[in-house]
């Protein structure tokens, strides 16, 4: 059984590879779910031409972490894991990958869906962009705090 994983890298990562590894960690796997993020070239109406992800080192991962316990403990999942780029990114650059595995694509697919939504709105990030207006910071979206409540028991 492969353990939890978080990795917060500025190197690029093969999410082919990462969900192939992930998948033949165990043979009782059933579903693999993944959900891989990339930057895009307009945001709120500009262009981006770069995005740079800034993180508190420590923290970030400790909440990856237990963002993905509280999964592991809501569905019966077999294992999470997130991979989170920092630094300097371009469009169609990757930024994240969630992936979850499971015996049952039901769990598998709710598990990554919540660990995508509170990664959203827990996780200390912060995203600057350039844009032909010069550099600006973004903000948290109402529409990320509504995914993540409807998590709420």
């Amino acid at each position: 059984m492969v353990d939890m994983s978080v990795r917060v890298q500025a190197e690029d990562f093969d999410a082919g590879a990462e969900i192939s590894r992930l998948r033949l960690s165990r043979p009782d796997t059933g579903a693999v779910v993944s959900f891989v993020g990339q930057v895009r070239d307009l945001n709120d109406g500009e262009q981006v031409s770069t995005l740079t992800l800034e993180h508190y080192p420590g923290m970030t991962e400790a909440a990856l972490e237990n963002i993905i316990a509280t999964a592991k403990q809501r569905w019966n999942i077999f294992d999470a894991l997130v991979i989170h780029r920092v630094g300097e990114l371009k469009p169609t650059d990757e930024i994240v990958l969630v992936a979850v595995s499971g015996a049952h694509r039901g769990e598998a697919f709710s598990a990554c869906e919540f660990i995508m939504d509170f990664l959203k709105t827990e996780a200390p990030f912060w995203k600057k962009e350039q844009t032909p207006n010069g550099e600006r910071w973004v903000e948290a979206k109402i529409s990320d705090d509504a995914a993540r409540e409807r998590w709420q028991v």
